[in-house]
């Protein structure tokens, strides 16, 4: 039964997706003579924990001394915006605990464990945990590795190409050609607009910037716009990209210092990150992420930044629509050896999954 109330926790947490960051995902269920009497989870960054949450939901208080709490993380054990859920456990007289994972956080990791054994609570963990740590996978890639959990998205043609051929940086991509060429259909659209709702931030190119004109934000699904990122080495890009639109907060990465200029560092929502004039620019850009607790990063960037991504093994997950449509001629798509995790129908399109986790 243990893995069954570890499912539902997991199904819990799972409502939180997209607004719990930088927090992880977290549900809670207790459990009372194979009875479910309290069940609750981490709703939004900032308001109460899932324990919490499943405790205070319980109607017959009575019956805690004897159930048995399920979490999908080991309980918080330090005081952040809320105070630790060990605690709250221990007061409430809960000596049963089953954990699905660890939590890497420094500030806890085994800390929440070790105050419940040390209170007499008896813990047992590692119930789905391969489930949990999924679920989970951009806090715990973020703690383990210092970085963003990344995730590569882009489209290709049945023929092969990512984009038509639509002139170089040197010329601006040729402003009257600017909009994005489309290879998917309405759906697959709409799921990426879904995917941009769950992670804090999105990357693009010089390159994208310039010739699709993205907004990079959530209109075809309900919830948070991303962080926009965009990389502008040289300061090139023009006033009136959709990006410094003033919409949501973006940041450009650059190496330029025309940021200084009159009426640009001053624009809505807009700050510029000076970075070192590197050929590798990645690795500088996640660093920057990191100390901002930017746990997750999908990148929509152009072929040449996705293949550094690639060539790099900087990903975690690519996400590869082939649409109903052939260019003839064009940017070739990238490529990731081995084949695909999953394959999935969207609408006329195909979506392939890649994992390197």
């Amino acid at each position: 039964m243990d893995e069954l109330y570890m499912a539902r926790c997991i199904e819990l947490a799972r409502k939180g997706v997209g607004v719990t960051a930088p927090n992880p995902m977290v549900g809670c269920v207790i459990v009372h003579e194979d009875r479910i009497i309290g069940e609750g989870y981490h709703q939004e960054y900032g308001q109460a924990h899932a324990e919490v949450n499943a405790i205070a939901s319980v109607k017959e208080t009575e019956l805690l001394e004897d159930s048995t709490l399920y979490v999908n993380l080991e309980p918080c054990s330090h005081f952040g915006k809320t105070p630790p859920c060990s605690w709250l456990i221990i007061e409430k007289g809960i000596r049963n605990i089953v954990i699905g994972s660890m939590d890497p956080n420094p500030l806890i990791a085994g800390n929440g464990v070790r105050q419940l054994e040390e209170n007499s609570c008896t813990v047992q963990s590692g119930i789905l945990e391969k489930e949990c740590l999924n679920l989970n996978k951009r806090f715990f890639t973020y703690h383990k590795k210092k970085r963003p959990w990344i995730l590569l998205k882009w489209a290709r043609t049945k023929d092969g190409f990512i984009d038509r051929e639509r002139g170089g940086i040197e010329d601006r991509g040729g402003l009257e050609e600017r909009g994005v060429n489309w290879i998917t259909g309405k759906h697959a659209r709409q799921l990426v607009h879904k995917w941009r709702s769950e992670v804090q931030s999105i990357l693009v190119g010089t390159h994208t910037a310039l010739v699709d004109d993205p907004e990079l934000t959530v209109r075809d699904w309900q919830g948070k716009n991303p962080l926009r990122l965009v990389i502008d080495r040289k300061g090139i890009l023009p006033e009136p990209l959709k990006l410094f639109n003033g919409k949501t907060d973006t940041l450009v990465f650059t190496s330029s210092d025309a940021y200084n200029s009159a009426g640009v560092k001053n624009r809505k929502n807009l700050e510029y990150v000076l970075l070192p004039d590197e050929k590798d620019y990645l690795p500088l850009i996640l660093k920057h992420l990191y100390k901002l607790e930017i746990q997750s990063i999908m990148i929509e960037g152009g072929a040449a930044l996705l293949n550094s991504c690639i060539e790099s093994g900087l990903w975690d997950e690519a996400r590869v629509f082939t649409g109903d449509v052939s260019f003839g001629s064009g940017v070739p798509s990238p490529e990731i050896p081995g084949e695909p995790s999953e394959t999935l129908s969207e609408g006329p399109d195909r979506l392939e999954i890649f994992r390197n986790f």
